[in-house]
């Protein structure tokens, strides 16, 4: 039975830029948390969230780091930096707040979620679009916003960097092309025919079936001279993501013309395992470092 206009209009869920935020939290000392808030609402799927960092006392417009997590595209939380930061206390996202920064870190559909490239690209930008759109609200300037993500992640915060203006971008042992993920693998270890591969399911097909696909999904193919500068870090001994990957991506940005710091991680295999805890602390530093040259955002009273 069609509904009324009335009762349509009724019924209809409000925009995510005009719900009210969840009130904030103050897990740590120095640093608020705004858990939970909507940033879409797509029909017929589950309401998309971000967590909000930011710092306790901000005293001027935060720069944003808009952080995306790993899972392969099937699993994975919005709480979480990686295995190995998990421990961490306090978070890595609350010494980015205190550190002087907004992070906003991002639910996006799985592909368990019968969600096929570009579902996640669109939620991630989506996610960009509503934070523009609450910017004064929030206190975020986000003409100074950086993108980090890591693994899956990485992939994503590279596809947002070089299709929607922001100043940088720090790329954590991501695929970059799809289209060499294959002969880039260790011998044996890559079925490019499978359509069960964390790959495939992102594209909704094999690799070697569909390649156009697979480059579209690919944040290589959008490499430009006009590309943001990116950070990368990636293990020489990943054995998930070839180092190979990042080598390539890296070297499509050079030639570009764009910026690029890359930094092989000597030792590491996949989600800094093989690291000491001070070697990966060093990858995190060297990330807020990054973050900080591109933002600068102001020194938080001592």
């Amino acid at each position: 039975m069609p509904l009324s206009p009335e009762l349509a209009a009724l019924l209809a869920p409000p925009a995510p830029d005009r719900l009210p935020l969840p009130p904030a939290a103050h897990p740590v000392t120095g640093a608020r948390l705004v858990r939970g808030a909507v940033y879409a609402a797509f029909d017929g799927i589950r309401p998309l969230e971000l967590d909000l960092w930011l710092p306790d006392e901000p005293h001027a417009p935060l720069p944003l780091i808009v952080y995306i997590h790993g899972g392969g595209w099937r699993t994975g939380t919005r709480t979480d930096m990686g295995p190995r930061l998990r421990h961490w206390d306090p978070s890595p996202f609350a010494r980015l707040a205190r550190a002087g920064f907004a992070v906003a870190s991002l639910d996006y559909r799985l592909t368990g979620e019968s969600a096929v490239h570009p579902a996640q690209l669109e939620d991630v930008t989506a996610a960009l679009t509503w934070l523009h759109a609450r910017a004064d609200e929030l206190g975020l300037d986000v003409g100074r916003t950086v993108t980090w993500g890591e693994s899956a992640g990485a992939h994503l915060a590279a596809l947002l960097a070089l299709t929607t203006p922001v100043l940088g971008c720090i790329a954590w042992y991501g695929p970059t092309d799809l289209t060499t993920l294959p002969e880039q693998s260790r011998p044996g270890t890559y079925d490019a025919t499978s359509r069960t591969t964390r790959e495939a399911l992102l594209i909704g097909a094999a690799l070697d079936t569909a390649p156009d696909r697979a480059r579209a999904a690919s944040p290589v193919t959008y490499v430009t001279a006009d590309a943001p500068p990116f950070l990368i870090l990636h293990g020489t001994e990943d054995s998930l993501i070839p180092l190979a990957q990042s080598e390539q991506f890296s070297a499509a940005l050079r030639q570009a013309g764009a910026s690029v710091d890359f930094r092989p991680v000597p030792g590491a295999d996949h989600a800094w395992a093989g690291l000491s805890d001070e070697d990966v602390e060093r990858c995190f530093d060297t990330s807020l470092d990054f973050a900080r040259t591109l933002a600068s955002p102001p020194p938080l009273p001592t």
